[in-house]
C-alpha cells in the first residue's frame, strides 16, 4: 500500500488500511552506515529504507543483511570447528 505516514507517497510493505503496522507506527530514518545502499529512498521527509522500517536496529549486531553496499568478509565469519578424530575417520571410510 501506499505509506501515508513518514514515507508519504512511497510503496511501503507495512501499511495497512488501519495505519503503519510497524511498531510504533512509523518507520524510522536510516543511520549513517546505510550510506551508499541502493535500498536508500530520498524522500522530502527524509531518507528511509525500502526493505526495513528500522535501519539502526538491523547494524546492531553486525552487517545489515540487506545492504548492496558491504560485502560479507568470509574471515569475519567463524569457521566451524572439525573434529580430527572424526575427520580422519570419515577419511578412511572412502
Amino acid at each position: 500500500m501506499i505509506c501515508s505516514t513518514m514515507k508519504a507517497g512511497a510503496d511501503c510493505a507495512f501499511m495497512t488500511k488501519a495505519g503503519c503496522g510497524f511498531s510504533g507506527g512509523s518507520c524510522h530514518p536510516v543511520v549513517e552506515k546505510c550510506d551508499g545502499c541502493q535500498k536508500v529512498m530520498d524522500l522530502p521527509s527524509g531518507k528511509f529504507c525500502s526493505s526495513f522500517p528500522n535501519p539502526s536496529s538491523k547494524w546492531k549486531t553486525s552487517n545489515c543483511n540487506f545492504a548492496t553496499h558491504s560485502k560479507w568478509d568470509s574471515q569475519s565469519q567463524p569457521q566451524a570447528k572439525i573434529n580430527p578424530l572424526k575427520a580422519s575417520k570419515r577419511s578412511t571410510k572412502r
